[in-house]
Formats: C-alpha cells, sequence, structure tokens
C-alpha cells in the first residue's frame, strides 16, 4: 500500500460509527455511487457452480446385524476395542447403533467393508 493510503486507512479507523456514516454518505453524493450491494442477476447459477466440500469425518452406523450376529460382534471387538464382549453385543443388537464417531474417510470405509463383511448392514453418515 501506498503512503496516502496506508495514512488515510489510519485516519478512518480512528473515526467514530457516526463519522463514517458521514464519510460514506459525503463520498456517495461526492463521486455519484451507492454504497448499497450490487444485486447480480446470476446469482443463482454462480452459487450453484461452486464447489462443495467434501465431508472428511464420517459416523459409522450399524443398521442391521444381519443373521451373522457373533461375527459382527467380533468386528464391532475389533473395531471397538475397549467395548467388552458384553457391551459390543448390547451395541450390536440395539441397531442402529453408531459404531464410529468422527472418523476419517478411509478409517469409516475400512470399518464399513469390515462390519459388511461379517454380514451387517452399514451407513456412513
Amino acid at each position: 500500500m501506498s503512503d496516502k493510503v496506508t495514512k488515510l486507512v489510519d485516519a478512518v479507523s480512528e473515526l467514530s460509527v457516526l463519522e463514517v456514516a458521514e464519510l460514506v454518505k459525503a463520498l456517495e453524493e461526492k463521486f455519484g455511487v451507492s454504497a448499497a450491494p450490487v444485486a447480480v442477476a446470476g446469482a443463482g447459477v454462480a452459487a450453484a457452480a461452486a464447489p462443495v466440500e467434501e465431508k472428511t469425518e464420517f459416523d459409522v452406523v450399524v443398521t442391521d446385524a444381519g443373521a451373522n450376529k457373533i461375527a459382527v460382534i467380533k468386528a464391532v471387538r475389533e473395531l471397538k476395542t475397549d467395548l467388552g464382549l458384553v457391551e459390543a453385543k448390547n451395541l450390536v443388537e440395539k441397531a442402529p447403533a453408531t459404531i464410529l464417531e468422527g472418523a476419517k474417510k478411509e478409517d469409516a470405509e475400512a470399518a464399513k467393508k469390515k462390519l459388511e463383511e461379517a454380514g451387517a448392514k452399514v451407513e456412513l453418515k
């Protein structure tokens, strides 16, 4: 920034809110412009074209344990090593049950694959 602009920014930053409002009004009159935001006709198209942020954290949810509950319980215990046999069994039987929360995409997909191979129906949310 040039020295003039820096001094101007410093001067404006020392103004009160009322003084800034007066300055804006004076500039609008002097240059014949409006400080109001400009409405863009194609804003809807531009917003739709904006890239959608890809989700990076997932919850792994068992929606149905399937016919082979024992294999699913074993898989759950491998994924959640802090669970005992009874806790894992209760978790599987109360499906839908969240097995992992906030897992990275790769970890969530690996857990989903392991649970599906054991016979469970799984969703990533």
